[in-house]
């Protein structure tokens, strides 16, 4: 497929209201969703809007055989051989609840993740710890993206029940070794499970092969509709698991004094389901499939390198993560001394049109340990273009040039130290931040959009 055919597909890059196509550098938080996603689920409550498993006319049977299509799907996509181990939850956020409050806890035992979790894959361990007496560890992972096996053993070797880590960090775009991490914690009888939202939209995953026990993904991020998203699981562990949520559809008979439970994953997927939502998500992974990973994986690594390469003389930008494009290949995170993070994003957003994230990307702990208030990511995906990262290199420059200091024709400081003074720093400066908001970007002042309540001061 042609990047101007894929463009195309997504009616939120039409330009529209007078205004330019939008340079959509968000998709880490939530990619956009192609015409044919949008159509397969009208297609369900035009068509066939019924209940599936709950009756037998054709409405009925029609939407169970595309929901059980889409697991099968979904098993074949994350490389599982068994549909059964599929089960369709809202997001990787319950997913990886239903494995923390699932498994069959005592006191004592231990949750080993890394030191850069998102709140998904932290808070729900804290409080396990606080109301059951889990105990949970933190592994340290080197700025420079590497991963430190010998520290990994260490916690192996004291005793781990469960290890729970990212697989691609959304916060540095660093890919973590999924199958050494795996069968390392096997070898010492430890449970693996990996927040897969950053990796599978990415590049392929093949879950059986690696051993991996419980993996989690949000559809919202490869395509695919918001409230959608799937535990995939080894059969054994999945087994083992005591649901979150009991009611129809999750038993095979019920009396006044007793029930018997229907085996995974159906036990799992109480109530009436997202029938729309995952019917969509598997017309995401369709689209996937077509566009290929090999080829979403060059587009944003080379969309990547051309920004990085283009900031590469700019001292007062530091970016976050490891240094080689290709160990973060879809997110440019970055700090600009001097400049608050949301006012980066609003001045971009105004100025040149660029829809960035800015903050702490739901990663709060790793921010707090070091004063910062947060950064900016933006995060590409197989429908950006050239333009599109050359806009973001514009507003950059300018926002530099507006606040005190532009490209300066010296190479920048080494992302390693940069990182550090960007720790050593609590706050932007107020001065230059203030700047930042009351800047008005040429590019906003040239379309006559001066005085947006966003942008001012």
């Amino acid at each position: 497929m042609t990047l101007e055919r894929v463009r195309s597909d997504f009616p939120a890059l039409v330009p529209r209201a007078g205004r330019p196509a939008p340079v959509y550098l968000d998709s880490a938080c939530m990619s956009l969703v192609p015409r044919p996603v949008l159509d397969a689920m009208e297609e369900y409550y035009r068509d066939f809007p019924g209940c599936a498993g709950r009756s037998l006319h054709r409405f009925s049977e029609e939407v169970g055989r595309r929901y059980e299509a889409s697991r099968a799907a979904f098993a074949r996509f994350l490389g599982r051989s068994d549909p059964a181990g599929v089960v369709f939850v809202r997001n990787a956020t319950e997913a990886i609840n239903l494995v923390a409050n699932g498994l069959d806890w005592k006191a004592g035992d231990r949750v080993l993740v890394t030191d850069r979790e998102h709140n998904s894959n932290l808070v729900v361990w804290q409080r396990l710890a606080a109301e059951r007496g889990v105990r949970l560890s933190t592994l340290p992972l080197p700025d420079d993206g590497s991963f430190d096996v010998e520290a990994l053993e260490r916690e192996l070797a004291a005793g781990v029940r469960l290890v729970s880590f990212f697989h691609t960090s959304n916060l540095d775009g660093r890919t973590l070794p999924v199958r050494e991490i795996t069968e390392r914690a096997h070898a010492h009888g430890a449970l693996v499970m990996f927040d897969g939202c950053q990796a599978a939209p990415h590049v392929p995953v093949d879950l059986d092969r690696w051993g991996v026990d419980f993996y989690a993904v949000s559809a919202h991020k490869m395509l695919g509709p918001t409230g959608t998203g799937v535990l995939a699981a080894a059969p054994a562990p999945l087994a083992g698991l005591r649901p979150l949520l009991l009611g129809g559809e999750t038993v095979e008979w019920s009396t006044l004094t007793g029930h018997a439970l229907r085996p995974p994953p159906h036990r799992f997927e109480a109530g009436l389901q997202n029938y729309a939502g995952v019917i969509g998500a598997h017309a995401a992974l369709d689209y996937l499939a077509r566009v290929g990973l090999d080829a979403v994986e060059a587009r944003q690594r080379s969309l990547n390198a051309r920004v990085t390469q283009a900031l590469a003389g700019e001292p007062r930008l530091h970016v976050l993560g490891p240094d080689a494009v290709k160990d973060r290949s879809s997110i440019f995170a970055f700090t600009l001394d001097g400049v608050d993070p949301h006012d980066t994003a609003v001045f971009l957003d105004e100025g040149y049109d660029v829809m960035v994230r800015s903050g702490m990307h739901c990663v709060h702990s790793f921010y707090e340990r070091r004063g910062l208030p947060g950064n900016v990511r933006a995060s590409f995906y197989f429908y950006n273009d050239l333009r599109d990262a050359d806009a973001l290199v514009r507003g950059i420059s300018e926002l530099l040039e507006r606040t005190g200091g532009g490209a300066s024709g010296t190479s920048a400081a080494s992302s390693a130290s940069g990182r550090r003074r960007a720790r050593a720093r609590p706050r932007a400066a107020g001065s230059r931040a203030t700047a930042a908001r009351s800047a008005r970007p040429r590019r906003r002042a040239e379309r006559g959009r001066a005085g947006s309540a966003r942008g001012s001061g």
